[in-house]
């Protein structure tokens, strides 16, 4: 080999050792800015959270942990949880409203509905302190419902018979296998209606209406944005000028960022891109978060009660 190709290979030897320490760097860098950010509690740049509850709501741990991180972090002066949902679980809705009421227990909070809030996407609305919505939103749909299919006409169909032994009348039932005795209709109902009484009391006592005037909004019926204005289930017409004059109110400055928490598992490889906000933040820029938007995972299966809009069928 003569002396000019080894001259070559020294050289290239020496880029790629300076880009391996700059990589390297690059990393450490990262893994501090992650610490002071995220594991510093208290580093980042004071800001205003916003958490998105898109789709079905469900039983939901890594958004009840977001929204507790939130309650605690010293930096986040107040919290933006905008809602686009048909509603889900009774369960998960009522876990997730008292994790957004515990925040605001120390923060202010606005909920912000966008194109859906219905059913336990309203009873999630309700936590927050004041709740701005569009025009042609859609809210409402207060009340509870359980479903469940009857196959027992394909079965017979198909020549399939069913035999079961149970220790009590009423154990497995509603069945999809026969028809429900009237006693599992009655405990149905009676399990529906205690879920529901706890919903009503639940608008009446965060919207600061007589009961009364509840029972005659908890039919089921939706509302767009302005006809909720009417009937006290909203506060304010409008968007983020409107959020942003509440949290002015509330001793929070039009000037602080807005910064979306985002659920970590869209965050993609090694998790990073959820903190790209932070690091922005950290470093005095003010993200432009809606160009980072990331697909939105969801559960298939809902488990209990459900308080969900659903559009009429075919």
């Amino acid at each position: 080999m003569d002396q000019s190709a080894i001259a070559d290979r020294r050289q290239l030897r020496r880029k790629l050792t300076f880009w391996r320490i700059a990589a390297a760097l690059l990393l450490v860098a990262i893994g501090f800015s992650l610490y002071s950010v995220v594991g510093g509690e208290g580093s980042a740049r004071p800001h205003v959270a916003r958490v998105e509850i898109d789709g079905m709501i469900t039983d939901d741990d890594e958004l009840i942990e977001r929204l507790e991180t939130i309650r605690k972090n010293a930096q986040v002066k107040a919290l933006v949880v905008s809602i686009s949902s048909p509603g889900g679980t009774t369960f998960g809705g009522e876990r997730i409203f008292k994790a957004i009421r515990a925040v605001a227990a120390e923060k202010p909070v606005v909920s912000d509905v966008r194109t859906l809030a219905a059913s336990a996407g309203y009873m999630i609305a309700s936590a927050g302190d004041t709740i701005v919505a569009g025009e042609s939103s859609i809210t409402g749909s207060i009340g509870v419902i359980f479903q469940y299919p009857q196959i027992q006409n394909l079965l017979e169909k198909l020549g399939v018979s069913l035999e079961e032994i149970k220790s009590a009348p009423m154990k497995a039932e509603p069945s999809p296998f026969h028809a429900p005795p009237e006693e599992a209709k009655a405990m149905i109902r009676s399990m529906i209606m205690d879920s529901y009484d706890w919903f009503v009391d639940l608008v009446a006592d965060r919207r600061k209406l007589p009961r009364e005037e509840v029972l005659k909004l908890a039919n089921g019926a939706i509302f767009t944005g302005r006809q909720a204005l009417k009937v006290k289930l909203v506060d304010t017409l409008g968007g983020t000028p409107e959020i942003r004059a509440y949290l002015a109110t509330r001793g929070v400055s039009k000037d602080l960022p807005i910064i979306e928490w985002k659920e970590r598992k869209e965050a993609g490889y090694l998790g990073l891109g959820a903190f790209v906000p932070y690091i922005a933040a950290a470093l005095g820029f003010d993200p432009d978060l809606s160009k980072a938007q990331g697909l939105l995972g969801s559960k298939l299966f809902l488990d209990g009660l459900v308080s969900v809009w659903q559009v009429g069928k075919d």
